[in-house]
């Protein structure tokens, strides 16, 4: 596992005693780098200054450089430097500080943040909202009344060196909570090089995969040197403790996955779900129209954008066909019409909430296949049987919880050739993650019905053919790209 390493102006402004993380000055960092050749360390720049040119911003710069992660960035530097780099955060920020205060007096301006931990407990979503803002180490937040509400005047750095007593105890307490890892699986046999966050809602009644076979995964991990630790929303602030993140929500890029998959990728570290795929994959009109450039054959379509479209559908697929919501999933937001009322009376429902709608032929079939593509390459097959006297692999309307069809899985080796190649062509234009590619096969050929950025993971189903191996390339996937 990467290790945590602390820069400070001088040797002397921490006691090597009051943290268990390497400290070393940042002109020896500068000066040194071949220090960390083959490591991937995470640093921490407890500089005296971020000024522009100082040894403070080039310690972050040349470790952006150098391929280690570090807090904070350069982007981080010059988005304090000016409040109007900053102004777009501010809104989101007054609003949850007046939330918090309500109409108590304004706390004595500076506040501090320390690594998202504040000194007023009533604070303590403002802290962390602020951290997940702007990395870094110490912050000061100017406040003032503004239309007698609280509101941010100004944001900064706080000057390390300028610290008393407490605060640095404060600083200090923070950044050990911030570096700490809470271990929730026992650990492998053999030393752990990586640890590996999987993002995880355990109240979710449909999630990609279960608890119980993410920790079958952390078996197969621990036995390839990687730690795996489960995470849930609120802990986004400790993401930068990990090497990869691998999101197992449903996910979209309204709500938290999408904020998940972004700081990953900001802290440089390999996602699955990246936030390009999540974009391109969560919207199936814009799936539609790239396997139409990159010529895949699709069910045919027409857009709903308003009444004017609904006959052109009519004429042009018939009925019964599919009405889909762009940003749907799990079979969620996709329904059969069976005439034009019932066409025109769930078109309006649905363009009341989505400026645009995808209508497509009916295709009835026995099963859907699914072809998971992991960097590329086909990762499993697998049949999924319709769900009971319903047209789809998962049934909403039943009432209660869904209800799923049965499943058939397959060897690669075994899966028909034309089903894989289509599987891999669709997966291949999206990018280099993990996709479940959901397709149709009939008379007329094989026809790609949508590209999951999130694909179902679960043990004993997708992985029953292959069996350990896919869980096992999983993990080099991330590996390998850490290592990259």
């Amino acid at each position: 596992m990467s290790q945590w390493v602390v820069l400070v102006g001088r040797a002397a402004d921490l006691d090597n005693g009051l943290t268990p993380h390497k400290i070393m000055t940042s002109r020896d960092y500068l000066a040194r780098p071949g220090l960390f050749q083959g490591q991937r360390p995470k640093i921490i720049n407890l500089s005296r200054s971020y000024a522009y040119q100082s040894r403070g911003y080039y310690a972050s710069l040349l470790a952006e450089a150098r391929g280690h992660r570090i807090i904070p960035s350069v982007e981080t530097m010059i988005d304090l430097s000016e409040k109007k780099l900053y102004d777009n955060a501010l809104p989101e920020l007054d609003a949850v500080l007046g939330k918090a205060l309500g109409d108590a007096p304004l706390p004595q301006s500076p506040i501090r943040v320390y690594f998202g931990y504040g000194e007023d407990p009533r604070l303590e979503r403002f802290a962390k909202l602020v951290f997940d803002w702007f990395r870094a180490p110490a912050l000061e937040i100017h406040l003032e009344a503004r239309a007698g509400r609280p509101a941010i005047k100004r944001i900064g750095f706080a000057s390390i060196g300028k610290l008393d007593a407490g605060q640095t105890e404060r600083l200090l307490a923070a950044m050990a909570k911030h570096t700490a890892r809470e271990w929730r699986e026992a650990k492998a046999k053999t030393p752990a090089k990586y640890a590996f966050a999987t993002l995880y809602d355990p109240k979710e009644t449909l999630p990609p995969s279960s608890v119980a076979s993410l920790k079958h995964w952390a078996r197969i991990a621990g036995r390839l040197g990687v730690d795996v630790e489960p995470i849930t929303r609120k802990e986004l602030p400790r993401l930068a403790n990990f090497d990869a993140l691998f999101i197992r929500e449903t996910t979209s890029i309204s709500n938290h996955t999408y904020r998940f998959a972004r700081r990953a990728m900001q802290e440089g570290m390999p996602v699955i779900d990246d936030p390009i795929s999540m974009i391109r994959c969560t919207n199936k009109v814009y799936c539609n129209e790239l396997m139409a450039q990159n010529g895949i054959a699709t069910p045919p379509s027409v857009m709903i954008g308003g009444k004017e479209d609904l006959v052109r559908a009519a004429d042009l697929l018939g009925f019964p066909m599919v009405l889909k919501i762009p940003d749907g999933s799990f079979s969620r937001g996709v329904k059969k019409v069976d005439d034009k009322a019932g066409l025109e009376a769930l078109a309006h429902a649905w363009l009341e909430d989505s400026d645009l709608l995808i209508a497509q032929k009916f295709m009835p079939t026995r099963f859907d296949w699914r072809i998971g593509v992991l960097g590329g390459e086909p990762l499993f097959a697998v049949q999924y049987l319709m769900a009971g006297e319903h047209w789809q692999i998962i049934n909403h309307e039943a009432g209660g919880r869904p209800l799923e069809g049965g499943f058939r899985a397959f060897q690669l080796a075994d899966a028909p050739p034309h089903v894989l190649d289509a599987g891999l062509k669709g997966a291949r234009c999206i990018g280099d993650g993990l996709y479940g590619v959901d397709l149709k096969e009939t008379d007329d050929g094989v026809f790609l019905i949508e590209i999951n950025d999130n694909p179902n993971l679960e043990h004993g189903v997708e992985d029953a053919a292959e069996k350990d191996e896919v869980w096992t390339r999983l993990t080099r996937w991330f590996i390998d790209r850490i290592e990259r």
